[in-house]
């Protein structure tokens, strides 16, 4: 089924003949706005800092924020139990919940860690049941 004032397929897709925009495409807007500033750069970029100097708020951030953008992941640190089966996972399991209980670690932190030891048990899990279906075909024939 197909809407058609955008043209798009009820499942987001274009129809047949109707490819859509190519990617990587800009706005004619934006295509405008880099035009007006090309060669600006540096002049812009020196504007910003003198404003900065100044004392404008906004332009200090601005150059802050280009000089130390704001950290999306931090390394953390507590132990944890060496992992080699699901059993281990289990105890890696009760370390993180431990660790975010007693505040060493953020609840967001330790979902983060939770889902990398979880995915961990699902490999282990994956490659036991692998070695496993192999023996019995091997005994099978």
């Amino acid at each position: 089924m197909t809407d058609r004032k955008s043209g798009r397929n009820t499942d987001g897709t274009f129809t047949a003949g109707n490819p859509g925009k190519p990617k990587g495409t800009r706005h004619k807007a934006t295509r405008a706005a880099l035009a007006l500033l090309d060669g600006e750069a540096e002049a812009l970029t020196r504007k910003a800092v003198e404003l900065a100097l100044d004392g404008d708020g906004a332009a200090l951030r601005l150059c802050l924020e280009r000089i130390a953008p704001p950290r999306r992941d931090a390394p953390v640190t507590f132990d944890l139990p060496l992992m080699q089966s699901a059993d281990d996972a289990a105890k890696a399991a009760g370390a993180v919940l431990d660790a975010v209980a007693s505040g060493d670690l953020t609840p967001q932190e330790g979902a983060h860690i939770m889902a990398l030891v979880e995915t961990f048990r699902r490999t282990l899990e994956t490659t036991e049941l692998e070695a496993r279906v192999a023996a019995l075909e091997e005994g099978a024939a």
